[in-house]
């Protein structure tokens, strides 16, 4: 039979959350049903609200999610009720990239995920009224109490530690410390820049501190961020408002410049700005994503001196094994990401969009 439960439903693009009951399906054979705990709250899920991304609407968003199994399905062999699990994206599980341990660059990972709404079978997971509403958002949905979840966007993770603690790893967490990690892998005595300090840029900051590079430089307009970003291992911060960002970054690394550079602000002057920062044969890493269609101009010649710009989705994490393993550094307090989060009644959804636009809130978690 299906199940009722409450979620915060985005009728048309633009429009605010409404909270309102709504069916989810009966778990196909390899789907879960999660009473939801925690669920972080994205620039993804702002973006598809407002109407930016063709995500079928009306329809429920949701992607850090976090919680409890209470149901599975027939073929499911990863989860069982009970277990504390993180949500994550989903992916087919048999293409190339997926087999070969990169899911986040499954060939069927936007219908699966961003742009879907259904699932790969085109059935509905979620309905109000008898009508299909757009859901599987990353094969979870999660802004409900409770989701109906893809297999392979289940986690399961350490039952002692409180969820509404690591829910955003899902997605912001695993994107800043995989860019660092997964891509960057810095050596002794790298120099690392992070081109924004919101959530994603002070988790990559967070790995980098974790890692054998000696500077890591956080840049950003606040000031109130880049204290923070100090706090979580920063050696040097920029406020781009009030320096010259190539001559304070020439200045850092005695004109060498960066071994490795995470834009993660989606701006592409910022982006341009850290190609040029980069010395010879360092990486930029693309995190934030302008609007579809957005280009940006390089000196070709700059980059013969072995520069690299690489994309990144999700981290390029295999996230059954990557996302315990962040939760094992949460809980011996290695990686302090409370410091990034601040906590909303599932209610107060809308509030927790403004605090964020505003500022106010580097990484809002949903609580039920």
């Amino acid at each position: 039979m299906p199940i009722t439960t409450r979620a915060a439903v985005v009728e048309s693009g633009g429009a605010p959350f409404t909270l309102a009951d709504v069916q989810l399906d009966e778990p196909g054979p390899h789907e879960a049903v999660v009473r939801m705990v925690a669920t972080g709250l994205c620039h993804t899920d702002l973006g598809v609200a407002s109407g930016g991304l063709p995500f079928p609407l009306p329809g429920i968003l949701g992607h850090e999610g976090a919680g409890v199994v209470e149901a599975v399905g027939s073929a499911v062999t990863g989860v069982e009720p009970g277990d504390h699990v993180v949500l994550s994206f989903t992916s087919c599980g048999e293409c190339g990239n997926c087999n070969g341990g990169h899911p986040a660059y499954c060939a069927t990972w936007l219908p699966l995920n961003l742009i879907g709404g259904r699932r790969a079978d085109g059935t509905s997971t979620v309905s109000r009224d008898g009508e299909p509403l757009g859901g599987h958002f990353f094969g979870q949905s999660s802004f409900a109490e409770k989701a109906l979840v893809d297999e392979r966007s289940l986690v399961k993770v350490d039952p002692d530690v409180p969820l509404e603690s690591i829910a955003p790893l899902g997605c912001g967490v695993q994107t800043g410390v995989g860019a660092v990690w997964n891509v960057l892998k810095p050596v002794t005595g790298s120099t690392i820049v992070v081109l924004g300090a919101g959530a994603v840029g002070l988790s990559a900051v967070m790995a980098a501190a974790l890692t054998p590079a000696t500077t890591i430089v956080a840049v950003d307009r606040v000031g109130e961020r880049l204290s923070l970003a100090r706090e979580l291992g920063a050696t040097h911060t920029v406020n781009a408002g009030a320096e010259d960002l190539a001559e304070t970054l020439a200045a850092i690394t005695g004109g060498k410049g960066a071994d490795g550079v995470v834009e993660t602000t989606g701006n592409v002057t910022v982006l341009r700005q850290g190609v040029d920062a980069l010395g010879a044969r360092g990486t930029l890493v693309v995190v934030g994503a302008p609007p579809f269609g957005s280009e940006v101009a390089l000196d070709v010649n700059g980059l013969l001196g072995g520069k690299r710009i690489v994309g990144l989705t999700l981290g390029d994490a295999e996230t059954q094994s990557f996302i315990p393993a962040l939760v094992d550094l949460v809980k011996a307090g290695r990686l302090p990401l409370d410091r990034l989060i601040s906590t909303y009644p599932f209610a107060d959804i809308d509030q927790a969009v403004r605090d964020m636009g505003a500022g106010k809130a580097i990484k809002p978690v949903l609580t039920f």
